[in-house]
């Protein structure tokens, strides 16, 4: 590739060994074309893999990289000090200048947004993407491609290339056919419904699917060199064919005896089947609780994909706890002991930081496996988050069926975000797209209605809902909220009456202080088996809690207390369920976990509590919900006939969503202001379309005149500033139980990267969330410890980890951990 010598793209201490140059910057140019070839677009994936990373040819860079490595003598002419210069030496402005130069842009503005697309992913394969139009009003992506050649180094690179691969190069990138394909790309993302703000957003959406094809081609690469081993843990989209997985779903619905509630749930799984031949698009699965929707939404993916021939299933649910049951459920179906570890990946949470160094991005997650069970916080990041951690996974969102469990839950600021990139996927990926939920949101009767979702009646999956209810229906639902609200101790009392009624109690609460104070007074006042959840148990702990209490139901007397993630399909069911006041879709998650397989011949009791010692300020979300459900209750009480007697009718349902929507309307676009990191008031959305308050600042800076460039977004500035649910944690490693402490211990000393790949794959299900500030401050007091240098993965101090409530601020095993030394 280069006329006289090779150089220098990384070099392994380890073995001693360079990674030459031409050959990194070929093979990233494949398997990024490969990435982007599943949406038509491989010959763009080839050209910025190619010269993402060409500026590594520059005579700046090979004395910083050999001086840093040991490959030249500190006494040496060429020597200079790597410490000083580490992350000061441009390479990536290089290959981002040498398109910008070569498109010829001048004569034809469409062409200047070809540019524009392809240097913008280039300069921005570091960072994340960059600004085009900062808030402050300045063009960025020009002054980046304007950017000093003594600094970029670009026709020092372009003229060591061989002459056979520049002409190449440049022959491509000046021809007009080159950029006239992607421009009807571009114009093939507008719809007769869209506004400019709604094409410009997908504009910026498949800006940031090239730029995730070359992230994660260049990270494989490079980790493929640094850890030859890790290369044999991937799946490299070779996975177990379609045909051979569904018939394994198949055979395993022989043993599914279809009586009493059992024949309802066969018949939805039989309608999902039947709708799988339909082409790919978008896509309902109503269907109360308790209706099977997991296994059925599965069965409907399988033959699904098998048909269209797509690349994976992505299994999207609010809660991490879901992943822990369903992956169980579905490994034993799916999976055999050949294949075990290579079909079902779980990603609960982010065990590395957002800045990677390079030992990390060797061991990060790309979901290269063919069942992918992840969380919306980790799709939304992949989505519209900051960095490269994230963005490098959007173009496995391509050809694919995703499935989003319970999309109720969905955060209600995204929902302009998450609608318009819904469109993206299955209009310009070739994806489909499942909401399932008990309790659709009105994601298709939003303003304004370009940002809305196309649902119409033949895009049910089970047609009859509203009879599924009815013939699904297995409890009453009692509201008991009075004026001043109910004490601790008098939801305790209403436990015991309860519990001599139906044996068995779930009490849902809205916060983790109000579940472990509910649990201790349950546990010494009621004497009977007591357990509780909440986040701040690892999976594996949820699961083992989860157990515990299935082996005691239905014929002891059990009481669990639990945060809202035991409602968001986790298959149990308690004689009779206690809800705390929040929005009507959460009461009727919480009454799907009561008298779940109709066990009680009498309906089961779920009652409704307005506890008046929980706390809900720090919860703005929560509390928005049970004002707008308080309102319903008022109208259900004056009118209940208008509502079928029936306070988990879908008519009830539909009008909290009415309300909560109206409402909410002004922050689904995902509005901040000057408190934010951003310091100004706008919203996400209006960052990456059309930008129009930094393009206002632009022209009052620049005498009224319009940037020249064509896109504007602030990608950096709204990734920054993005936020999806709890998406501002990180994963720390805990010691619950023996598999955890070993798990620990393994990470800890085991120095081959390919070994701790797998073992990071394992921590998933020992990972407990935390905020970054209580990370900082974890840090500091020694609670939390780096398992390795240079790695930033934490894992906890067993003193600060129970059996009993998980993660604890304070010390909880002193006594034991002094006497086991």
């Amino acid at each position: 590739m280069f006329k006289i010598d090779d150089y220098i793209a990384h070099y392994n201490k380890n073995i001693q060994a360079t990674h030459p140059l031409s050959s990194h910057l070929e093979d990233v140019s494949e398997k990024a074309g490969e990435f982007a070839s599943k949406i038509g677009l491989k010959e763009y994936g080839e050209i910025i893999g190619l010269l993402h990373d060409i500026g590594k040819a520059s005579d700046e860079f090979t004395k910083y990289i050999k001086s840093a490595e040991g490959l030249i003598d500190s006494d040496a002419d060429d020597y200079v000090d790597a410490g000083k210069m580490k992350g000061k030496v441009d390479h990536s402005s290089a290959g981002a200048q040498l398109i910008y130069q070569n498109i010829p842009q001048k004569e034809k503005r469409d062409f200047l947004l070809i540019a524009e697309t392809l240097s913008l992913c280039i300069a921005s394969h570091h960072s994340g993407m960059i600004d085009c139009i900062s808030p402050e009003g300045k063009d960025s992506y020009s002054k980046r491609m304007l950017k000093n050649e003594i600094k970029t180094h670009v026709n020092e690179v372009i003229a060591r290339l061989d002459e056979e691969k520049r002409e190449h190069i440049t022959k491509r990138l000046k021809s007009e056919d080159f950029s006239l394909n992607l421009i009807k790309r571009f114009n093939g993302l507008r719809t007769d419904n869209d506004s400019k703000e709604t094409l410009a957003f997908k504009c910026g959406l498949l800006v940031r699917f090239l730029f995730s094809c070359l992230i994660d081609a260049d990270r494989l690469n490079t980790a493929d060199f640094e850890v030859p081993d890790a290369a044999k843990l991937r799946n490299n989209v070779k996975y177990n064919n379609w045909p051979e997985l569904k018939d394994r779903f198949e055979n395993n619905l022989m043993d599914f005896r279809p009586v009493g509630i059992n024949a309802v749930r066969n018949n939805i799984s039989q309608k999902c089947y039947e709708f799988s031949n339909r082409p790919t698009g978008l896509y309902q699965l109503t269907v109360p609780t308790g209706g099977g929707k997991t296994l059925a939404s599965l069965r409907f993916a399988l033959h699904h994909a098998n048909k269209h021939s797509l690349e994976r299933i992505i299994y999207v649910v609010p809660y991490t706890t879901i992943i822990d049951q369903n992956a169980d459920v579905i490994r034993k179906i799916i999976e055999t002991e050949i294949d075990k570890g290579f079909i079902v990946l779980e990603h609960h949470s982010n065990l590395m930081p957002e800045n990677e160094t390079a030992r990390q991005k060797v061991l990060s997650e790309n979901w290269d496996a063919p069942i992918v069970m992840t969380t919306n916080v980790q799709v939304l990041e992949t989505l519209f988050g900051s960095g490269t951690r994230g963005a490098r996974r959007m173009h496995q969102l391509a050809k694919a069926v995703i499935i989003f469990d319970e999309i109720q839950n969905l955060p209600i600021r995204c929902v302009h975000m998450f609608n318009t990139a819904v469109n993206f996927l299955i209009n310009n990926c070739g994806s489909t797209v499942v909401l399932c939920t008990a309790t659709q949101p009105l994601l298709d009767r939003i303003e304004p209605v370009q940002r809305a979702l196309d649902i119409k009646a033949e895009q049910q999956m089970v047609s009859n809902a509203a009879e599924l209810f009815s013939e699904l229906k297995r409890v009453n639902v009692y509201d008991r909220t009075k004026r001043g609200g109910w004490s601790d101790d008098e939801i305790v009392e209403l436990v015991g009456r309860q519990l001599s009624k139906a044996s068995s109690v779930l009490i849902v609460v809205n916060t983790k202080r109000s579940s472990k104070q509910l649990y201790q007074k349950c546990k010494q006042s009621l004497g009977v088996d007591t357990f509780h959840l909440s986040t701040n148990m690892c999976p594996a702990h949820r699961m083992d809690t989860l157990n515990k209490v299935k082996e005691l139901l239905p014929n002891s007397p059990v009481v669990c207390v639990s945060t809202q993630l035991i409602e968001a399909g986790v298959d149990i069911s308690f004689g009779s369920v206690i809800r705390c006041l929040a929005g009507f879709d959460s009461i009727m998650q919480a009454a799907g976990r009561c008298n779940r397989n109709n066990e009680i011949q009498s309906l089961g009791d779920v009652i409704i509590v307005n506890p008046k010692e929980e706390n809900l300020d720090k919860l703005p979300e929560i509390n928005e919900a049970k004002r707008q459900a308080e309102r319903v209750l008022r109208e259900f009480k004056e009118y209940p006939e208008q509502f079928d007697n029936d306070l988990l009718s879908l008519k009830v349902i539909e009008l909290y969503y009415r309300y909560y929507f109206y409402d909410r309307k002004d922050d689904m676009c995902y509005p901040v202001d000057h408190k934010s990191k951003l310091g100004l008031d706008d919203d996400l959305f209006n960052l990456l379309s059309l930008n129009g308050r930094s393009v206002k600042e632009f022209r009052r800076i620049n005498k009224g005149h319009l940037p020249e460039i064509p896109l504007r977004q602030a990608f950096m500035s709204a990734a920054k500033s993005f936020k999806a649910i709890d998406s501002n944690t990180r994963g720390i490693v805990v010691p619950y139980g023996r598999e955890g402490k070993m798990l620990i211990g393994k990470l800890c000393s085991e120095f081959k990267a390919d070994q701790l790949y797998k073992y990071l794959r394992e921590a998933q299900r020992y990972s407990v969330n935390i905020f970054h500030d209580k990370l900082g401050k974890m840090l500091t007091n020694d609670i939390i410890h780096e398992v390795q240098k240079e790695t930033e993965i934490y894992h906890l101090d067993e003193r600060y980890y129970c059996d009993d409530f998980g993660l604890s601020d304070d010390a909880v095993n002193e006594m034991e951990f002094l006497m086991s030394d």
